[in-house]
């Protein structure tokens, strides 16, 4: 189908503040027009009565594994989990096997990118492969067509080397993101330091060890100009110093988790800990009626970086989400396999996977709770991205003449996530169980339907 009409939904468009009931109509690959009764002769009609339609889902960061660790994911099974998920734009990360540091590896993905069910971005190391010790070929890099620069998964120590990495992005006009972890104070560090990692036995990662980097950023982001974008904060702390370095006009941005804005240390706990604490909120919210998920101590698909905190970090990552101090939400997917995961609690490598419960989760902690209203959640995950990007095709926007990018999606509708019913090669989900309520309906990438939900 590459002549659309879709009807009678909400159409949202949080980049114009469009919002209402209206039609749509997307041809060749371009929306064509956005109103009340369109006709649109030979087209064919999609009745989303009921539905929210709303620009293509944009997630700028997420982990394909591709090159070297296919055994974990692909490009094109992250794209198709991208698709279920309702984005119609994935960014992946750098930190594969080899790292994207040279032009030839981003060649190389953008070709195997070609082939995928959503459009697939790339990022560049800041770093020849992502060591944090000598600068990558950045002009090149930027010739090649990368989106943003980050050593993600590693976080540069050396703070001349950071500036001058900063410098040189700016001179390309490219975002940098950094991934914050200071690591003299985290040093082995495997959940978050506090009540729960002292009652586990288990090394502490303090929150300090974030907060630390994410204060450098702002001081290097004032005095060079170069827009720096915090990655995945989890700590009460960095949200209040971004909030009064944003407040100075400082460009220094940060994203969200849904696993840092939903879950808690004490999930490391168990089930019945965390319900009974950091959880009873959610359980009388979420899940009336319906039998809470459970799993044991120590489960290591709760096993991330940064680390899950405590209850007044979440509530300051939910706050930050809702007053705009942190303006885009991201999943983080990162997939590993049943086999690095079953293993002590230490051992297992950091990550989940998330791009196919991040809008759920979403609406469930910030629309279904009355915290944001859907406009300004969807902008956390459509225009907002697409800014810090630069995207200029009109990715983001419902824009006439932009690219035909939209998600359909029924805020409202209840389904149980299954880690086995993914389009993903890892499993590693700690969301499996849960009664989950918004889900995307249809994905819609360059006015072709690319994921349709039964």
């Amino acid at each position: 189908m590459s002549d659309l009409l879709l009807t009678g939904g909400r159409v949202i468009d949080p980049a114009s503040g469009f919002d209402q009931v209206a039609d749509l109509h997307l041809s060749d690959g371009k929306v064509v027009a956005i109103g009340v009764g369109l006709t649109a002769p030979g087209a064919e009609r999609v009745d989303v009565t009921g539905k929210v339609v709303c620009p293509g889902l944009i997630d700028l960061h997420v982990h394909l594994r591709e090159p070297g660790q296919t055994k974990k994911e692909d490009i094109l099974t992250g794209a198709q989990c991208a698709a279920r998920g309702g984005f119609t734009t994935v960014v992946a990360m750098p930190n594969t096997s080899p790292s994207i540091d040279n032009a030839g590896t981003v060649a190389l993905i953008q070709e195997r990118a070609s082939r995928a069910a959503v459009r697939v971005e790339v990022t560049g190391a800041l770093t020849k492969g992502i060591a944090g010790e000598e600068l990558a070929p950045i002009g090149s890099l930027a010739k090649a067509g990368v989106v943003a620069l980050t050593d993600d998964g590693h976080c540069i120590q050396n703070n001349e080397l950071m500036r001058r990495a900063c410098e040189y992005a700016r001179m390309f006009s490219l975002p940098v993101m950094d991934h914050c972890q200071d690591y003299g104070l985290v040093t082995n560090g495997v959940m978050h330091e506090g009540y729960y990692s002292t009652m586990l036995g288990l090394r502490g990662w303090p929150a300090a060890g974030e907060e630390m980097i994410v204060a450098r950023n702002i001081l290097l982001a004032e005095s060079t100009g170069t827009p720096i974008h915090c990655q995945h904060l989890s700590s009460a702390g960095s949200v209040r110093m971004l909030r009064e370095a944003r407040s100075r006009g400082v460009p220094i941005s940060g994203e969200g988790c849904p696993h840092h804005f939903t879950l808690t240390d004490a999930s490391i706990a168990g089930s019945e800990t965390y319900w009974a604490k950091d959880g009873a909120d959610q359980a009388n919210r979420w899940f009336t009626n319906t039998p809470l998920p459970a799993w044991p101590a120590y489960h290591t698909h709760f096993k991330m970086n940064p680390p899950l905190r405590s209850a007044a970090d979440r509530e300051a990552i939910l706050e930050g989400l809702a007053d705009g101090t942190l303006d885009i939400i991201s999943s983080d997917h990162a997939p590993h396999t049943d086999s690095e995961k079953d293993v002590e609690f230490d051992d297992a490598p950091f990550g989940i996977v998330g791009l196919e419960v991040e809008l759920a989760l979403s609406l469930m902690a910030l629309y279904h709770t009355g915290r944001m209203p859907l406009p300004a959640l969807l902008s956390r995950l459509t225009c907002n991205p697409a800014k810090l990007l630069r995207f200029s095709d009109g990715r983001g926007s419902l824009k006439v003449g932009g690219v035909a990018d939209v998600t359909v999606l029924d805020p409202d509708a209840d389904w149980t996530c299954d880690r086995d019913q993914t389009a993903s090669r890892s499993r590693n989900n700690p969301f499996h169980g849960w009664h989950l309520r918004g889900k995307a309906v249809m994905t819609i990438v360059g006015g072709k339907l690319v994921w349709k939900a039964d």
